[in-house]
């Protein structure tokens, strides 16, 4: 959770960054040069400057002033001057603002104990519990980059059994076997293909473990599914138009009637988006339990987040089995972190679902075999 403070004061000595950049500053990380766009005059190494977010993509790249619409993060100490960071040296990939006194407290874990911890936001880490995986049972993590729930998985396993992870990008395949890797998780198996082509038609060659997979190979399958992404927080920047918002939902279908033919009679599917539009989330459930009659939606435990939203045409019973994450459902406002020292584990649990990403999770049951 991350704080907003009020009494930073904003110093004449600017730096202007992208939105990006702006957006992981919130999140508690400092300035990469790489993510500078302007910076002012007479800077030098070592002075006291703020920090800015250029929401819109106005700022030209060098640029002395910028006075178009921005964000205030908080005050640093440039590590570099202007000139070296406008220099060109492609070198220069490290910290050029050391963040000091940002506006939203939030702490970096950025190689905090990197071969025991895995950074993740709360929903992430509901859902693998939501999945409630079983030692010695085979799972699949149907679109699984970067890799934080299915190590997550794993470890919840005891790293006993079989975790098969797909994602269609090579680079972000080696990224979970890396991970896989580091938390010394042997149970991992990462694989670079298409989820949408995981389910083997033919019956004749034996793929020895390898995608495509017979149907019903799997106890448990996680389909945290390409999404619109609109949940993710902070985020300064829309870039979003419509037809790339409406172009998930066709694709979220035809992963999950793959899912829905890998997985045994008696396995548990659970359904998982990083968004908040009723079209990818409980228009996706109404249409799955009309498709298929052999999947019952399943009460969820633990229950963190709040039910479904209507509109969908589901039960109010079926819209208490699914967790909606929605933080614009209350409005924001200034905390402040000493009254928090009180309260209590009920109060906690309801900040932390409000003030984390907007997260959606369904979980199903398939009763009989397709």
């Amino acid at each position: 959770m991350s704080f907003r403070r009020k009494n930073v004061k904003q110093q004449p000595c600017e730096v202007i960054v992208g939105a990006q950049c702006g957006n992981a500053v919130s999140r508690g990380a400092h300035v990469y040069v790489p993510g500078i766009v302007s910076a002012s005059k007479f800077m030098k190494g070592g002075d006291v400057v703020s920090v800015y977010s250029d929401i819109k993509g106005k700022c030209k790249k060098g640029a002395k002033e910028f006075d178009g619409t921005k964000i205030f993060l908080g005050n640093g100490i440039s590590e570099l001057s202007r000139k070296e960071i406008f220099s060109r040296l492609p070198e220069l990939k490290g910290i050029g603002v050391r963040m000091t006194d940002p506006v939203y407290l939030s702490p970096s874990f950025d190689n905090v104990l990197p071969s025991y911890l895995f950074l993740q936001n709360l929903p992430s880490a509901v859902v693998s519990h939501v999945l409630d995986p079983q030692p010695g049972e085979k799972i699949l993590d149907l679109c699984a980059a970067p890799g934080g729930k299915t190590t997550h998985i794993a470890a919840l396993m005891h790293d006993q059994g079989e975790v098969i992870a797909l994602d269609k990008i090579s680079n972000k395949v080696e990224k979970i076997k890396q991970n896989a890797l580091l938390l010394g998780l042997n149970s991992i198996r990462a694989f670079c293909f298409d989820g949408t082509k995981a389910l083997k038609l033919d019956m004749v060659k034996d793929t020895d473990g390898e995608p495509p997979f017979l149907p019903e190979s799997f106890d448990r399958i996680l389909l945290d599914a390409p999404c619109s992404g609109m949940g993710q927080r902070p985020n300064m920047a829309c870039t979003w138009t419509l037809k790339e918002v409406t172009s998930y939902q066709p694709l979220q279908r035809k992963l999950f009637t793959v899912a829905a033919e890998l997985l045994k009679p008696g396995g548990v599917l659970v359904y998982s988006t990083c968004t908040v539009t009723l079209a990818e989330n409980e228009e996706q459930v109404a249409w799955a339990l009309e498709t298929f009659p052999h999947l019952q939606l399943q009460h969820q435990d633990p229950q963190v987040g709040g039910e479904g939203m209507l509109g969908a045409g589901l039960s109010s019973e079926q819209l208490k089995r699914l967790q909606r994450f929605d933080p614009c459902v209350v409005p924001s406002q200034d905390s402040d972190t000493g009254s928090l020292r009180d309260a209590r584990i009920e109060d906690m649990i309801w900040l932390a679902n409000k003030d984390c990403i907007g997260f959606f999770i369904a979980k199903f049951v398939k009763c009989k075999s397709t």
